[in-house]
């Protein structure tokens, strides 16, 4: 496995895992058309935020991040539970002393995936600053000198 830049050739694959997770999760509105995943997924690719775990050609999982602000960390089903989620956020912590995101309150596995990595939780809102109008918490984390 390969984490490299995405490149136009992964939207598809970085579209594709946010649409099988969105249909996967039983409690996240679904707000956006396919269309609208793949657009996002462009956006984020021609911006330069998304980092990809790739194996075989295939995209496993990509995280992008704008400076110290995580955006986004989605793994395909067939790729969970491999070290590659940890793989891609220890590739963003040598880029940045310092990471910020947030997650769904309702997402536990996400929750308790950044405690392990070292985030702390900073704050919780009610979900006002989001889409899906679902209560979310911010976590941060901090290279440690």
């Amino acid at each position: 496995m390969n984490i490299v830049p995405a490149t136009r050739e992964d939207v598809l694959g970085v579209a594709n895992i946010l649409s099988q997770w969105n249909a996967a999760t039983p409690w996240m509105p679904r707000l956006h058309s396919r269309a609208s995943e793949k657009y996002f997924a462009r956006m984020l690719v021609e911006r330069s935020w998304v980092h990809v775990a790739r194996h075989d050609g295939r995209v496993l999982g990509f995280l992008a991040r704008d400076n110290t602000m995580i955006h986004a960390l989605y793994l395909s089903p067939a790729a969970r539970g491999n070290g590659i989620g940890k793989a891609l956020l220890d590739h963003a912590k040598t880029a940045s002393g310092t990471l910020v995101l947030y997650t769904f309150v309702a997402n536990e596995a996400a929750q308790r995936f950044y405690l392990r990595e070292g985030f702390i939780e900073v704050a919780r809102t009610g979900g006002q600053g989001n889409d899906e109008g679902l209560p979310d918490i911010r976590y941060e984390w901090r290279n440690s000198p």
